[in-house]
């Protein structure tokens, strides 16, 4: 053993299985074991040695990969990562992924597949990286080897100044912002399913790639009492409903009178994030100061833990998530680590913290 995250990569197209093999393997952090083209020769595969994470099509020849996942999950369970060119249409299916257990997904385009894929690829180790640590039917999370940053990450400053942190006045409303990865999918529809329909607005970034926010909001929305949609520039929060950050595109808090609304803009990456959960609560701290609450939960990475810390700062009332509710501590804990939490909590309790804060 040494070490490293073992992979398996299972694609039907050999210049995916090749490119992903590539990507993955200059990382020294993680082994590719092997590659499968189809479901049955992975599960020849794992038979002969179990990975730490299999990145897994969704449509393969014999046996479609969501068939596959369901199999895994109660047979092996093994840390999951969607791997597919299914886009806006095929969203549905994707989110039926990871109620199936997949931990995360990686989007790819029908054409320039591999262009696209090398281009994100410090996304994709990330992501998988993620998965080996993710709790996966009471399976331990696995430590990662100790690496440098492959290249440098901008803060918030690339879209927003910090705050000046002075005081806020009062405003009738309050306004939650919440922040998840790895796992957050999940997490977040239990808490949303546990709010009353008159629950304070709320906005969300779950770091996902673009148009899997659009069909992730719709499916929350047949779910729960408060309505939930995905944010458009200048939409206003408002009580009662949730706006979710899309994906590939930073959503920020701005405030006009007593009344807030969201910004939704281009701009680089953000803790190699778009949407940045540092960036909304950046734009918390500066446009709602202590009239906001901040949430951060289950994820790989330090996204958040640097604008949860300023949110606190700006007189917000802050919270995390606790390590035994997560499926990765990775966001929370560097947010706990910088003071940025007031309370750790479980995530059967964020629903009743979120409005006991919210009502103070």
């Amino acid at each position: 053993m040494n070490g490293k995250i073992r992979v398996l990569i299972v694609d039907d197209s050999a210049s995916v299985r090749q490119t992903m093999a590539t990507i993955l393997g200059e990382d020294p952090a993680i082994e590719v074991i092997g590659t499968a083209a189809d479901p049955f020769s992975a599960a020849k595969r794992i038979q002969e040695q179990v990975p730490d994470v299999i990145t897994l099509d969704v449509e393969m020849p014999r046996m479609d990969g969501i068939t596959f996942l369901r199999k895994l999950m109660v047979q092996c369970p093994v840390p999951v990562v969607m791997c597919s060119s299914l886009t806006e249409n095929g969203s549905d299916t994707l989110l039926q992924a990871m109620e199936a257990g997949a931990v995360d997904v990686i989007l790819k385009p029908r054409v320039g597949v591999t262009d696209h894929l090398a281009e994100h690829h410090l996304q994709i180790r990330d992501v998988v990286k993620a998965a080996a640590r993710a709790r996966v039917r009471g399976r331990p999370g696995k430590p990662l080897p100790k690496l440098d940053a492959p290249a440098k990450k901008l803060t918030a400053d690339a879209m927003l100044p910090p705050p000046d942190n002075r005081p806020m006045s009062r405003t009738t409303e309050m306004v939650v912002c919440m922040g998840a990865s790895t796992g957050g999918t999940e997490a977040l529809r239990e808490v949303l399913e546990a709010l009353p329909a008159n629950s304070p607005g709320i906005v969300i970034v779950q770091h996902m790639p673009e148009h899997f926010t659009r069909a992730f909001a719709q499916r929350l929305n047949g779910l729960c009492e408060v309505d939930v949609k995905e944010a458009v520039d200048g939409d206003p929060v408002l009580r009662g409903q949730v706006l979710i950050a899309p994906g590939g595109r930073h959503t920020m808090l701005e405030r006009q009178g007593a009344r807030y609304y969201v910004s939704v803009r281009d701009g680089p990456l953000v803790s190699r994030h778009r949407p940045s959960v540092d960036v909304l609560f950046r734009s918390a701290a500066r446009a709602a100061g202590s009239n906001a609450v901040g949430i951060i939960m289950t994820g790989m990475g330090d996204d958040g833990a640097r604008g949860l810390l300023e949110m606190r700062q700006a007189g917000a009332r802050t919270f995390a998530q606790d390590e035994a509710s997560s499926v990765v501590f990775g966001m929370p804990k560097e947010a706990i680590a910088r003071d940025a939490a007031e309370r750790v909590i479980a995530l059967a309790h964020i629903a009743s913290e979120l409005l006991a804060a919210a009502t103070r």
